[in-house]
């Protein structure tokens, strides 16, 4: 995962961004990567794996956010390329920094609820963890280097989640986060449901984060993920919900994270959906 930054800007993604209709005329500044090594590391902590390394690097790239929005225009939205789903946490974080007075909100699109803590993770993995460490569950290290909480509970939201483990399922139950359901979001009473959330939300937050794990998208179809997934969201119906977002919404930024290009998945194919959900997101187009 940590090579699918430098993958998709080979495979053209920025070029597809400045192709799509909505993004006609939007200026793109690619502030460059932020290095991490190493990229992986084995770690048989069963708790919280490669957690000093994290507790690190999400600091390092809450300041690298900052810093790229302090210099950008009005108005100027960010684009987050990762990597796994903690980048989403240091995303927010940097928007956070940069925009102190505002309420932000999170629709996360995930496969996983990504809401375990090192207290009911069955793996270890801390890309397990970034939606509740983001919302300030977790052990105190990891939620601090996230600055959690950064968005409150009732100004989250979680879609497409369909494989959850049972304490995660439990947290996320018990908590103010919406989820909607990968076969909810495919119907018009789903959409509307979730225009109906964010338009509620819209009276307290100034924007939305959108966080994309692209193994939300139905694992059938192909994509070149790190744990595809069947049974999820068709790239029609996850785009049609970034646009009912954004139209409810000002879209702050958005991330595109848990891809994996060396494997067999259709690599072209993913960055154009890539650019798809970031048009949707970012773009000039309207709900549909």
């Amino acid at each position: 995962m940590e090579k699918a930054p430098e993958a998709m800007r080979r495979l053209g993604l920025l070029e597809l961004l400045g192709a799509r209709p909505g993004l006609t005329g939007v200026g793109i500044t690619d502030a460059g990567n932020l290095p991490i090594e190493p990229g992986f590391r084995e770690d048989r902590d069963r708790r919280a794996k490669n957690r000093a390394q994290i507790a690190e690097f999400l600091p390092r790239e809450r300041d690298f956010v900052a810093r790229s929005m302090a210099g950008a225009d009005d108005g100027a939205a960010l684009m987050i390329l990762g990597g796994d789903c903690t980048a989403h946490a240091g995303a927010l974080a940097g928007l956070r920094r940069s925009r102190p007075d505002e309420t932000l909100a999170i629709a996360w699109f995930d496969a996983h609820g990504d809401f375990n803590t090192p207290d009911t993770t069955p793996s270890g993995n801390v890309w397990g963890m970034p939606f509740a460490m983001l919302l300030g569950r977790g052990d105190p290290d990891l939620v601090a280097a996230a600055d959690g909480p950064t968005v409150a509970d009732e100004d989250a939201a979680l879609l497409g989640g369909q494989v959850l483990d049972e304490a995660e399922s439990r947290l996320l139950a018990a908590s103010k986060v919406a989820h909607f359901g990968a076969g909810m979001l495919s119907t018009n009473a789903g959409i509307a449901a979730l225009a109906g959330w964010a338009s509620t939300v819209a009276l307290r937050a100034h924007g939305i984060y959108i966080a994309i794990d692209h193994d939300v998208l139905d694992g059938a179809q192909g994509w070149a993920v790190q744990m595809p997934e069947a049974n999820g969201l068709s790239l029609e119906t996850a785009t049609r919900a970034v646009r009912t977002l954004a139209a409810a919404i000002p879209v702050v930024g958005f991330g595109a994270t848990g891809l994996n290009f060396s494997g067999s998945g259709d690599g072209a194919s993913t960055v154009d959906a890539v650019a798809a959900l970031a048009e949707a997101a970012l773009g000039k187009t309207g709900p549909g």
